[in-house]
């Protein structure tokens, strides 16, 4: 295919060269976004008489006809273009004529690249967003299942205090409900339009940038043309906030990884999102919470890759800039791979709450609330702290647990200690005495639930 370029060269570069330049085989994902930003350019151009309104809209059903037809497959792309743009400028060409040559009339690849990378952002977040609203959802509903069905919770990984699996599960749904808010914040500076902005210093036509964006939905024009064309910290944000949201998938793969174990069994994973050893019969792998916790160190490296990208750059452009799509495009189709996976293997994991409360019996976990008893008697915290553990060593030494030490026990340890302890260290009263906002109570729990549906509900 011959060069758009051609003029100063001809246009002959080694077919090696030509492979390396070339972006076509990853940026055609964009060719939607590419014909509609083109459509939007030549209705600009037509309305501020650059170019006929005649030839604006021969172009504009000619773009119509070609992204009509590369849906349906009757168009096919030419990977020995150079790129997705020059693809379809030469399709329009091919079809129309020198009518065609007049599209790219006040604009520069640098701007339009970088307008379809912000359009298809736009749509990718939006899709990232209703995925999450999709998990929030779930978690929700099995919190709401199981806002009284009591587990150990754990610090350092060893059982500390008593909450209950809905308490646990609705924290995971607040880190997702704060991944929605940053992709919405995220999305502001996105939608941002750099048409217009040219290869670097703006153009000397005529031009109508407000109405050209506002055409294609942006809410704001990028106001320095040298940044429009030259910065994809939008790209960076984006990155960011992917990798936030495959951190909280990570973690929470992590503990699904080890309560589906046997050493735990709180939880199991649906055999449609597990599977088997092809050597060991009796295994049930949870592999696709391992997939999404691997895959996290994927997203983080395309941050990373984009970063140092761009760390260097003089102004303006710089074909290095060729390497901010095949990151982002990866990164967020492993997002969107994962959360899809996630909404329903949360949705049909069963949860074994018989093995959660035995678990929950043992280890001390109400420790706590036996020293608060004797706070609650008059005692100073540090004091009934060491008798509290005090009595855990005797547990230890007797083969006990708080629970069953006889009041002559206890009495040994303070006589501050009467019958009324075993119903403060019984582990339900243990749960629902955390009345504080946020805490694992049954109405604290639920509150959480009917905050985070509104939430997703009003935004």
């Amino acid at each position: 295919m011959a060069k758009m370029w051609e003029g100063r060269t001809d246009g002959v570069t080694d077919k090696l060269a030509d492979d390396f330049n070339s972006s076509i085989h990853f940026d055609c994902k964009m060719y939607k976004q590419d014909i509609e930003g083109s459509m939007a350019h030549a209705l600009m151009l037509g309305a501020k008489n650059i170019i006929s309104k005649a030839d604006a809209d021969l172009i504009i059903n000619t773009l119509q006809d070609i992204l009509s037809d590369l849906q349906s497959g009757k168009l096919t792309f030419d990977y020995s273009a150079e790129d997705i743009h020059m693809f379809i400028e030469s399709v329009l060409t091919s079809r129309i004529g020198d009518v065609g040559k007049k599209l790219h009339t006040a604009r520069s690849r640098n701007d339009q690249v970088a307008l379809d990378l912000r359009m298809y952002l736009k749509e990718q977040t939006d899709i990232i967003s209703d995925l999450l609203s999709d998990l929030i959802e779930v978690i929700v509903n099995k919190a709401e299942e199981y806002k009284k069905d009591i587990m150990p919770g754990y610090t350092h990984l060893q059982r500390a205090q008593p909450v209950t699996m809905g308490h646990h599960l609705m924290a995971y749904a607040m880190m997702f409900l704060r991944d929605k808010a940053r992709l919405k914040d995220c999305k502001k500076r996105i939608n941002v339009s750099p048409i217009g902005c040219c290869a670097l210093a703006g153009t000397t036509y005529d031009t109508d940038r407000y109405f050209e964006a506002e055409q294609l939905g942006f809410e704001d024009i990028c106001l320095n043309s040298l940044d429009g064309v030259s910065d994809r910290d939008f790209c960076v944000e984006f990155l960011s906030a992917l990798s936030i949201i495959m951190v909280h998938l990570s973690r929470f793969s992590e503990e699904l990884i080890l309560w589906s174990s046997w050493e735990f069994k709180f939880v199991e994973l649906s055999n449609a999102y597990t599977t088997g050893s092809s050597i060991m019969p009796q295994k049930k792998n949870p592999d696709m919470a391992e997939l999404a916790r691997g895959k996290t160190g994927r997203v983080f490296g395309d941050l990373m890759g984009m970063l140092t990208v761009l760390k260097g750059l003089p102004l303006a452009y710089n074909k290095d800039m060729q390497e901010d799509k095949e990151g982002v495009f990866d990164a967020s189709e492993t997002v969107i791979n994962c959360l899809s996976v996630f909404v329903k293997m949360i949705d049909t994991m069963k949860i074994n709450k018989q093995n959660m409360l035995n678990a929950a019996g043992g280890g001390f976990i109400n420790a706590t609330d036996l020293a608060d008893y004797l706070v609650k008697k008059g005692m100073p915290f540090r004091s009934a702290y060491k008798i509290a553990g005090q009595a855990v060593k005797l547990c230890i030494e007797k083969g006990k647990i708080l629970e069953t030490l006889s009041l002559d026990e206890y009495k040994a340890l303070s006589d501050l200690f009467e019958e009324d302890l075993y119903n403060e260290i019984n582990l339900e009263t243990c749960v629902n005495k955390r009345v504080s906002v946020g805490g694992t109570s049954f109405t604290s729990v639920e509150n959480q639930i009917k905050y985070v549906k509104d939430k997703l509900i009003n935004g």
